[in-house]
């Protein structure tokens, strides 16, 4: 371990009695000492899916809102993730800031967002990720990339001077957290585990876990 990481988990302590009640406060808290530490691509988190017979797969994703329902992002509906979520609307993050010796899982149900709250996150796309979207058919088989860049091409074209609309295939998902775990990184791996349970009243549980 370097001597970065040995001060930064001797100094971070994750404790019940001063954590915020609310798990989506206290993700925000860490969020934005993460942001003041400079840390690149702090919202990215791993996002696992499964399909209804619980086969799961994962990929990196970004987190675009965070609000009181839970945690948004944007995909194509017809990919791997999208049609899994669509069978099987399930799924967990998981964040990890190395540098901080930090992470956070959640668990809980997918939603898709609104259509107009996904028209209005896709008007502030770059042009490039706008055109983007509508060209691949992402997770399917494509025999070329030509293929991908010709349709860029097309609809670089078709637009040209327009407005670009969203694609119907395209939106955003918000995974409404039912669990939320927080781990510090600590000294002799006796790290700190707090963990967050949303009970059926819809008061949040807060646990301590042995690490």
């Amino acid at each position: 371990m370097s001597e970065s990481n040995k001060e930064t988990r001797e100094g971070s302590i994750l404790d019940e009695t001063t954590i915020n009640s609310n798990p989506i406060l206290q993700f925000n808290t860490w969020f934005d000492e993460v942001e003041k530490a400079g840390i690149s691509d702090a919202n990215s988190m791993n996002l696992s899916t499964s399909t209804p017979d619980g086969r799961p797969s994962s990929r990196i994703v970004l987190l675009k809102e965070l609000n009181a329902e839970g945690f948004i992002f944007y995909t194509n509906y017809q990919s791997q993730k999208g049609l899994e979520i669509e069978s099987n609307p399930f799924g967990a993050l998981n964040f990890y800031w190395k540098e901080n010796s930090r992470q956070v899982r959640i668990e809980g149900p997918i939603e898709k967002v609104s259509f107009e709250k996904s028209d209005e996150y896709f008007k502030t796309r770059p042009r490039g990720s706008q055109i983007g979207a509508w060209s691949s058919p992402q997770s399917n088989r494509i025999e070329k990339r030509i293929i991908l860049e010709e349709r860029e091409a097309k609809l670089i074209d078709k637009f040209k001077d327009k407005e670009i609309p969203r694609p119907a295939q395209w939106g955003g998902y918000v995974l409404l957290p039912k669990m939320v775990e927080f781990w510090q990184g600590r000294e002799n791996r006796l790290h700190d585990r707090i963990q967050y349970n949303l009970t059926k009243d819809g008061n949040w549980e807060i646990v301590r876990l042995a690490p």
